[in-house]
């Protein structure tokens, strides 16, 4: 069924907008908490969490891409979830060691009250996003949105390791550099 036509549902509060959004793209979400929390049981609860969540979220919400919606959901319910999985015991393994890697160059919240402007911060990366060639924009989500291991990456796209590792090495440097010319201070 088009995305349209389930959003429709879920604006009519229509319960089959779930189910068909779970055969539609049930998948797609395990798949995307599997990759930060690496346990089955844990990205089916996010997976029923986020169907809960689109339910409450649409109305008033009405997203362009479903998928995406879905997506960003998915994945940040996911870290919530390793977040409290791994409170105890911080290992600096998959997730933490992506988002040490970005540390180095995105903005310090803690440097003004509010952190930098989201809606600034957001074009900015978009903007280096889309300068880049498909194959290093696909190199930095496999990364840094989907939170694959450096291994996973080269090997979803057929590359050494070593590769990949001096492909984000400078893509860091060429995110930090244009945040900067766009004013954003690291």
């Amino acid at each position: 069924m088009d995305d349209n036509k389930i959003v429709d549902l879920f604006f009519e509060r229509n319960e089959d907008a779930i189910k068909l959004t779970e055969q539609k793209y049930g998948r797609y979400c395990h798949y995307v908490a599997n990759t930060i929390l690496d346990s089955q049981r844990d990205s089916e609860e996010v997976v029923n969490d986020t169907l809960l969540r689109v339910w409450n979220a649409i109305p008033p919400a009405k997203p362009e891409s479903l998928k995406g919606f879905l997506g960003k959901i998915a994945r940040n319910l996911a870290l919530d979830k390793y977040d409290r999985n791994h409170a105890q015991k911080r290992e600096g393994g998959g997730v933490d060691l992506a988002y040490e890697e970005l540390s180095q160059c995105l903005p310090d919240k803690s440097l003004s009250d509010d952190g930098v402007d989201r809606i600034a911060l957001q074009n900015a990366l978009n903007g280096f996003l889309g300068s880049l060639s498909e194959e290093k924009r696909i190199i930095f989500m496999q990364r840094y949105w989907y939170l694959l291991s450096v291994k996973d990456v080269a090997a979803a796209n057929g590359i050494s390791v070593a590769n990949v590792k001096i492909t984000l090495l400078r893509l860091r440097a060429k995110l930090k550099n244009h945040l900067e010319k766009e004013g954003i201070m690291i």
